[in-house]
């Protein structure tokens, strides 16, 4: 896989594959996973989820595989495209969680806002920076095709930024962040998989 397919590919590895959500939806429901590798063998991963539970997801030969590697949030300023998963704020804007800082070449630039699974009222808004202030944090406006959040995003909050990868990434020990479908039998299928590097745990 191709560096330029690969950064094309990131939202979707954060959206659980919302391009393809249409036809995803015919195969089963969307699945987010986040767990450990415990083992490859074949066409399959199995992994310890973070609740301690045990998992085994199929491998397709289409799956894509991103690396995600620490960055800083130094890297943002305006202009930049950038995803975060935030919490809202009682002043209806967002306070950050973690930011991934997308490459210069990613593809889609069209960004959204949508629903997360990490409690709180946690969405994920991908999209680029606008008005930047630094000043005990950063508050930034992020506009996306159809509207725009304004998001603020504490100095310790961890950054990430992805480099291709592919299924030998999988090694036992590697921190994993799944996107796929889940049939009606209850069986994962692998859309897209971010792997933290060097023991990275993906923060998103």
């Amino acid at each position: 896989m191709n560096r330029r397919t690969v950064f094309a590919t990131a939202a979707l590895l954060l959206a659980g594959g919302l391009a393809a959500a249409a036809p995803a939806q015919a195969q089963g429901t969307a699945a987010r996973l986040r767990g450990t590798v415990d083992s490859v063998s074949g066409d399959q991963v199995n992994l310890t989820l973070r609740n301690g539970s045990k998992a085994t997801v199929t491998l397709p030969t289409e799956t894509r595989y991103t690396w995600l590697t620490v960055s800083k949030l130094s890297e943002i300023q305006p202009g930049s495209f950038i995803g975060t998963v935030a919490t809202p704020q009682p002043d209806g804007t967002l306070k950050a969680m973690e930011v991934q800082i997308f490459p210069p070449n990613f593809g889609d630039r069209n960004g959204g806002h949508f629903e997360w699974d990490t409690g709180n009222q946690s969405s994920m808004t991908n999209g680029t920076v606008g008005n930047l202030t630094v000043a005990n944090g950063r508050t930034m406006t992020l506009t996306y095709k159809g509207g725009e959040k304004k998001v603020f995003v504490p100095d310790d909050v961890p950054a990430v930024t992805y480099e291709p990868a592919d299924k030998a990434a999988l090694t036992p020990g590697a921190h994993v962040l799944i996107n796929g479908t889940r049939s009606a039998d209850g069986k994962v299928t692998a859309r897209n998989v971010s792997v933290g590097k060097d023991g990275l745990v993906p923060p998103m």
